[in-house]
């Protein structure tokens, strides 16, 4: 039996993680902290979640705010928890491209200061497991290593520029507590029921797709030779929750990336494809495609955030050798993209009306 501290549910991920873990471990009991304003929907996750699981009774949801000094919970619990927890997971950031830098360095870089000071003072550590994202490496290009923490001259946003912050703030915890660092590239829905709990990343395209059905004609967007790293769940998952206890793990960083990704316009061509039975017909230079969705109407209506656009043409290769060759007794593979894009498609044909799976754009 073990006991976590886990942020950032009831997102995707984070439910994902908990669900497989009390698959495996039904006696464990995971501890939530979540947001106030997000009491009604940790409950039903939580109940779902157990429902799932098979089991009851082993989520226990904690009100609080990793952006208050001591996470906002009350003595008396943060007592209990200093004493019994064994694995921390930390994954509660702001993941939005576009969110503004003051916003994204509280959540992302203040509130993982928290957590480490928190981590620092629990009594029976065994694992402090920090969820960056691939993208810290911002603008940098060519191939890079999972052993690299390197400043880019420049990135693309907020997002990736307060993650590199706080990503360099877990670093420096790895001479006093046991951590292990992920580096997930795109996360998408699952591979086999295309099951995801937001339409962002690749399925802004299909947001785009979807709005200009109208359309006879859809062009592709720049020269689409750029690699774009998508990972389904289940690898981010599997390969965390393994990871993330085995003593290889320990002072390692991780990508949970893409061996094999493909190019822009593959993933283009095959998402049009599975959503028309069309193919790509002409070209929009991707200077002007941007400068478009400078305009917030289209942007709106087209339901794609602008900042998506810098990574059709971002020439970067993530190294993954560490975390392939960790994994490679395990049987834990990164499906193929382009073998799973129908069920993902099928998904979102299901729910593209349903608004609580659109991202506001601004």
């Amino acid at each position: 039996m073990a006991n976590y501290f886990m942020t950032g549910f009831p997102g995707f991920i984070s439910s994902e993680l908990i669900k497989e873990t009390l698959k495996r471990h039904k006696n464990d009991v995971i501890y939530c902290l979540h947001l106030p304003i997000m009491k009604e929907k940790a409950l039903v996750e939580a109940k779902r979640i157990e429902a799932e699981a098979g089991t009851s009774q082993r989520i226990v949801l904690i009100e609080g705010d990793i952006c208050q000094e001591g996470l906002g919970i009350s003595a008396s619990i943060k007592e209990k928890l200093m004493k019994e927890i064994d694995y921390v997971w930390h994954l509660a950031a702001i993941y939005d491209l576009s969110v503004s830098l003051k916003k994204a360095y509280m959540v992302n870089v203040i509130g993982t200061q928290n957590i480490n000071q928190f981590c620092l003072e629990l009594q029976t550590l065994k694992r402090y497991v920090y969820f960056s994202t691939a993208f810290v490496a911002g603008a940098r290009g060519g191939k890079l290593l999972e052993s690299e923490l390197v400043k880019p001259e420049c990135f693309h946003n907020h997002y990736e520029e307060t993650k590199f912050e706080a990503e360099c703030l877990v670093e420096g915890m790895k001479e006093q507590l046991p951590v292990t660092i992920f580096r997930p590239g795109i996360v998408k829905g699952k591979s086999d029921t295309g099951e995801t709990c937001k339409f962002d990343g690749p399925y802004f395209i299909m947001n785009m797709f979807h709005r200009l059905s109208f359309s006879p004609i859809i062009p592709l967007i720049g020269d689409g030779e750029s690699f774009v790293n998508i990972v389904p769940v289940e690898y981010v998952t599997d390969a965390s929750i393994y990871l993330g206890h085995h003593p290889s793990g320990i002072g390692k960083t991780y990508h949970l990336t893409d061996p094999h990704p493909h190019k822009i316009k593959e993933v283009y061509s095959s998402i049009l494809w599975e959503m028309r039975r069309k193919k790509p017909i002409g070209r929009i230079p991707q200077n002007l495609a941007s400068s478009l969705l400078k305009f917030s109407p289209l942007r709106k209506y087209l339901r794609v955030e602008k900042e998506a656009l810098d990574y059709f043409s971002w020439n970067g290769l993530f190294d993954c050798t560490v975390t392939l060759e960790d994994l490679k007794s395990t049987g834990i593979v990164c499906t193929d993209f382009l073998d799973t894009v129908g069920s993902m498609v099928e998904f979102y044909k299901r729910n593209c009306e349903k608004q609580n799976y659109h991202v506001a754009i601004d």
